[in-house]
């Protein structure tokens, strides 16, 4: 079975995230299937110096948020599951609860009904009751809630090395290596004898 994986990004700050996947992806053998939400094309426009057709361009296959005829809407299209990158607290909370008003949301329902992994980044902070509930009940539909938060263990000497690292680290839970990240006990935290 070909390796593919579908990559949301959503309208939350944080892009850099989602075209980041895209990026490392596009050097495995790996087939992606994007679909950016209408908030998140805004978002690339003020985070990011790229068009959105170089982001479109990154992914295997791209998907319109409203296209519900899209592969990736529908449990028999097989694939490893599904990453949000960045997963605003609305696209997080219509996937815990299976009120899905686009194709990212319908997408990763699809995946979790199929028992698929989905990694959600979610970018959102502070957090109130509801997001926290939000989160509770996502994790407990099957998701993982994987905040980006960097890892100063690795001492990241630039905003795309920590960048590089939290993509690395949520590719791990799909056991896809980038080769990126700084492991501790391995490349960092070892002790001299």
């Amino acid at each position: 079975m070909t390796k593919r994986l579908i990559v949301g990004i959503s309208g939350a700050s944080g892009v850099v995230y989602g075209v980041k996947i895209l990026e490392v992806l596009k050097d495995k053998d790996i087939e992606t299937h994007l679909v950016m939400t209408r908030s998140a094309e805004i978002t690339l426009a003020h985070e990011m110096d790229m068009k959105v057709s170089e982001v479109k361009d990154l992914a295997t296959k791209v998907y319109g948020p409203d296209d519900i005829a899209a592969a990736i809407s529908s449990g028999s299209f097989k694939t490893q599951g599904m990453i949000v990158a960045p997963c605003s607290i609305r696209s997080l909370s219509e996937i815990a609860y299976g009120q899905t008003t686009n194709l990212l949301s319908r997408a990763a329902d699809v995946a979790l009904k199929e028992r698929r992994r989905v990694v959600l980044l979610l970018r959102e902070t502070p957090l109130h009751l509801g997001h926290i509930r939000s989160m509770a009940a996502a994790t407990e539909a099957g998701a993982i809630v994987m905040p980006p938060v960097p890892a100063f263990y690795a001492r990241p000497q630039s905003l795309d090395e920590m960048v590089a690292h939290t993509v690395g680290r949520a590719l791990d839970l799909f056991e896809i290596d980038t080769g990126e990240v700084r492991r501790w006990g391995e490349d960092v935290g070892k002790r001299s004898s």
